[in-house]
């Protein structure tokens, strides 16, 4: 398809032509993928497109430059905040995939996320409501949430407890511990002159395959995500523990559904194939329908628009629960081992929340 032509020329430097028949399919796709960052720089070098695809070609390019330079103003105040306060977070995605990209502006990014931990959370949240006394605020600092927000001049900062929020209970314990290990030994980064820190290779790794699979259950993945975890595994080739990390993915019962990433990395994404952990091709198949379903959008990959509160405390639980299991139908087809466990968790997690003390956070 011309669309993953576009996509692995811009990531590896090779070459693809942009076709002006088929503008109008490109334009959408990209828009609802999240790549127009990435493409559209290289297809302006064409000589052959129109002035109208020009023009929306830079349009989006300006608007995301514009973008990025807001959201590293108000990471660079963020950060700062915190260090002052002697609160040593950790940045998540964002500017920090970014690096791993040709060109860090060509990976485009609409927040700035934070990682204080439990012990640090409270303050963090203090300093940064008064580093940005005007931010709109909204959700309470409970311990059920996996991050505060505030949105600072129309940036959204999102400051985590926990990297995943993860509904199984020994799932989020086995995950604490890598959570654990990957910002006890985070490292250094600079980004645009500011000095920060990123998790360790292993782990890193792992959260960001871990948030492109959240969007996937959810529906609101996208070919980005994808992206994401093709350069990191380039990037990181020498430095990721392969057996810790499979051990990791077999602890949260994802190994079968990260071997459909590793083979959309390599077949759809062009990652040569001897970077790719645990490829395979007997997850072909399964990665072909991953990626046809993200191309066809949202309907396919099963996004719902958010529906109207429901008062009846009963009734909301058994609407929930039935969703969930509808939503662990849909992951079988990529992963019958990851739905069955979907269904298991969906289980002892709706049993638990019925039964808690402390509901306000429902």
């Amino acid at each position: 398809m011309k669309y993953l032509d576009l996509i692995k020329a811009a990531l590896w430097g090779g070459q693809a032509t942009w076709p002006e028949e088929e503008t109008e399919q490109l334009m959408r796709l990209n828009a609802q993928q999240g790549t127009g960052a990435l493409v559209y720089p290289m297809a302006l070098e064409q000589t052959d497109l129109s002035a109208q695809t020009r023009a929306q070609m830079k349009g989006v390019c300006v608007q995301i430059m514009q973008q990025q330079t807001k959201l590293q103003y108000t990471l660079a105040v963020a950060w700062n905040a915190l260090e002052q306060a002697g609160i040593h977070g950790v940045l998540l995605k964002g500017a920090g995939l970014a690096a791993f990209y040709p060109e860090p502006q060509r990976r485009s990014w609409g927040d700035v996320d934070i990682f204080a931990g439990k012990e640090q959370y409270h303050a963090a949240c203090a300093a940064l409501r008064a580093a940005f006394p005007e931010a709109l605020t909204f959700d309470e600092e409970l311990e059920h949430y996996k991050h505060y927000n505030l949105i600072a001049d129309g940036v959204s900062i999102e400051l985590h407890r926990v990297t995943v929020s993860l509904q199984h209970p020994l799932d989020a314990r086995r995950y604490a511990q890598m959570e654990r290990i990957g910002m006890e030994q985070a490292e250094r980064m600079v980004i645009d002159g500011l000095e920060v820190r990123v998790p360790e290779p292993t782990f890193n790794m792992l959260f960001v395959f871990l948030h492109a699979w959240e969007h996937m259950i959810s529906g609101g993945a996208n070919v980005r995500q994808l992206c994401d975890v093709a350069l990191m595994m380039h990037r990181y080739a020498d430095r990721i523990d392969r057996v810790r990390f499979k051990r990791w993915l077999k602890a949260l019962y994802l190994d079968e559904v990260w071997e459909i990433y590793a083979c959309i990395a390599v077949n759809d994404l062009g990652l040569p194939q001897e970077e790719a952990l645990s490829y395979t091709e007997q997850a072909a198949e399964r990665a072909e329908q991953m990626m046809a379903d993200l191309l066809k959008g949202a309907e396919a990959t099963g996004h719902k628009e958010e529906a109207k509160p429901v008062r009846n405390r009963w009734v909301r639980k058994y609407k929930t629960m039935k969703e969930r299991f509808e939503t662990a139908q849909r992951i079988k087809r990529y992963s019958p081992s990851y739905a069955r466990h979907m269904n298991l968790t969906t289980i002892l997690h709706g049993a638990g929340r019925l039964f808690a003390k402390d509901r306000r956070w429902e």
